[in-house]
């Protein structure tokens, strides 16, 4: 099946926002073995969207629209589908019940161009929003499917992977293909060292593909099985699988949708053990990320960003005269702020960053990007040396990236 994605709005024109949403529907759909001819983008207005639409549906069999669908007046993805088409707008009261619905409840002020949520193109099949006011919907139009649905990144990728997909393999129904797809998620290896570790296994024999999905400060790799035979591509999926693993198992933190944060949430609860995290150049991202999961009050008792000499001084009890001599930012530091925030808070371990994330504040001896890491737990304590080359914000992503995976493998017994 070839798709042609169309994303509509003047703030993608300008630049103001990223095209998130056509990035997210390609990958998606090449996962599902269909081919995107085409990627376009066009501001709001009628004679740009009908001239791209026609020119995405003469080399496609659907084109899946997103964007402008809010109720302000420049949002006008709907009424230029309909006038390209010459069909009338109707007003669903269904949907325009649950539009109303949804402010009642939230007790929201009911304006009248809501309403212009609730109206289609005639003949359109409406997919339900689950995550807001606007409903997208899919049209049949010689032969051809337009989907249209909103330019919200969370609300279309939800759209797409339960209303669009669906209603692409109803319309198109083809020999039934089984896809199982696997991401695997890894952290210290380049996207071309990675490349080059799995270079020699032969994907092509086993009848999967591969891709290589750099998301800072990690690299995924996705592995896509397609088969008549739905055990056959678990089969040869798993078969990839290890083979990858094998090759790359020091740099693997998890599979799936997992997180390295889930997983060290899944290890601390696991043995039992609590931890206190004490922050300076990651400035609290590391407790930031500890607690995006849900239930980790269980295992993490604090979060301290010690950001200056005196709070590690006042409030770890780091000796003054460590850090006059070796520096904030040392292996001495880090390992007395690890055992400090641990004493403090009375856990079983202790997790702490001290660095220079930049621009300013680096020397010879100490560049930007120096980060020392520490864990300590009752027995020891470990501190890892990283020097890095981003910009401020990149640096303090990729030192709270390694310092959880620092985390990971002492927790896994993996550090000595």
């Amino acid at each position: 099946m070839k798709i042609g994605i169309l994303t509509i709005g003047n703030e993608l024109m300008n630049g103001r926002i990223a095209d998130t949403n056509a990035s997210f529907i390609a990958r998606e759909a090449n996962q599902q073995g269909w081919s995107v001819e085409a990627i376009m983008s066009v501001g709001d207005d009628f004679a740009a969207i009908k001239d791209r639409l026609n020119y995405l549906l003469a080399m496609t069999d659907a084109v899946i629209c997103s964007g402008g669908l809010c109720p302000t007046a420049d949002d006008i993805t709907t009424e230029a589908i309909a006038k390209a088409f010459n069909l009338p707008l109707y007003t669903d009261e269904n949907v325009l019940n649950f539009i109303k619905d949804i402010f009642i409840n939230f007790n929201l002020r009911w304006v009248d161009n809501n309403a212009k949520q609730a109206m289609f193109p005639q003949g359109a099949e409406i997919l339900p929003n689950a995550r807001g006011t606007a409903p997208g919907f899919a049209l049949s139009v010689n032969g051809k499917m337009i989907f249209v649905i909103p330019g919200v990144p969370a609300e279309a990728k939800l759209m797409v992977t339960n209303g669009v997909f669906p209603a692409l393999r109803k319309h198109f129904p083809q020999d039934e293909l089984y896809i199982v797809k696997q991401t695997i998620r890894t952290f210290g290896l380049s996207e071309a060292a990675v490349d080059n570790q799995v270079k020699y296994i032969d994907f092509q024999s086993l009848g999967v593909s591969i891709g290589f999905y750099p998301v800072f400060p990690e690299n995924h790799i996705v592995l896509i099985a397609q088969s008549k035979n739905q055990d056959e591509a678990k089969k040869n999926l798993q078969k990839a699988q290890d083979e990858v693993s094998t090759h790359l198992q020091d740099y693997i933190f998890a599979y799936g949708e997992e997180t390295l944060e889930g997983v060290i949430a899944g290890l601390l609860t696991e043995k039992k053990l609590t931890i206190a995290v004490t922050e300076s150049c990651t400035g609290g991202m590391i407790t930031s990320r500890l607690t995006d999961i849900s239930g980790s009050s269980n295992y993490l008792e604090r979060g301290l960003v010690t950001y200056s000499n005196a709070a590690k001084i006042s409030i770890l009890g780091v000796p003054a005269e460590i850090i006059e001599k070796y520096g904030a930012v040392s292996e001495e530091t880090a390992r007395l702020m690890a055992e400090g925030a641990r004493k403090l808070a009375g856990t079983d371990l202790g997790l702490a960053s001290t660095g220079i994330a930049g621009p300013t504040g680096g020397s010879k001896e100490k560049p930007v990007g120096t980060v020392y890491l520490a864990v300590a737990d009752s027995k020891q304590t470990i501190c890892r040396h990283y020097a890095y080359r981003w910009d401020r914000k990149m640096n303090k992503e990729i030192f709270s990236e390694t310092a959880l995976f620092l985390l990971k493998n002492f927790l896994e017994g993996k550090l000595s």
